[in-house]
């Protein structure tokens, strides 16, 4: 065979196998990532295993988290604070904030968990950044968020029957911010 039927047979290959396609095509794809590619978050999980874990996997975990911090609000030494201040010692984000917020227990036992961290705002209006004072003509809010829990389905008395357990998602206060 002479050259130039070597090149052509390797400009065919080269076609077939996709080489002599473009590698960073311009503009973003739209849809699914391929399987094998990470799925975004500091996770970096391959979205393929992402898809094979048990959801009831990361229930349970994430039913886990909740209680360690309803433990960690009845355990904590801190006073129950309901002061309208800003404390900028603090790494965590709910003293620090212009429109701080503590945390109290949501109970329903009607509920898995029964427990819930709800957020209350310490103030009816906001801390002004430059005078560190409470300022009322600004109005702190309660952020709410949907959070995924379990309902228990009981029939009523006599019992004849087990409960079940239902998923639904529950507004829950999550933090507070300042609106005008």
């Amino acid at each position: 065979m002479d050259w130039p039927h070597n090149l052509l047979l390797l400009l065919v290959i080269s076609i077939f196998l996709g080489l002599g396609q473009p590698r960073n095509p311009k503009g973003k794809r739209k849809g699914p990532g391929r399987p094998g590619t990470l799925a975004p978050g500091p996770h970096q999980m391959p979205l393929d295993l992402v898809s094979r874990v048990k959801p009831y996997a990361r229930m349970e975990e994430y039913e886990r988290n909740l209680g360690e911090m309803v433990a960690q609000l009845r355990n904590s030494s801190e006073p129950a604070k309901r002061k309208c201040e800003v404390d900028l010692q603090l790494w965590l984000s709910n003293k620090r904030s212009l429109s701080p917020w503590g945390y109290s227990i949501n109970h329903d036992p009607s509920r898995i968990p029964a427990d819930l961290p709800e957020a209350r705002c310490l103030c009816l209006g906001c801390v002004n950044p430059f005078t560190m004072q409470e300022d009322r003509s600004m109005v702190s809010v309660p952020v709410f968020s949907q959070v995924p829990v379990r309902r228990r389905l009981c029939p009523p008395p006599p019992r004849t029957g087990p409960c079940r357990q239902r998923a639904v998602m529950e507004t829950i206060a999550v933090g507070c911010t300042c609106i005008f």
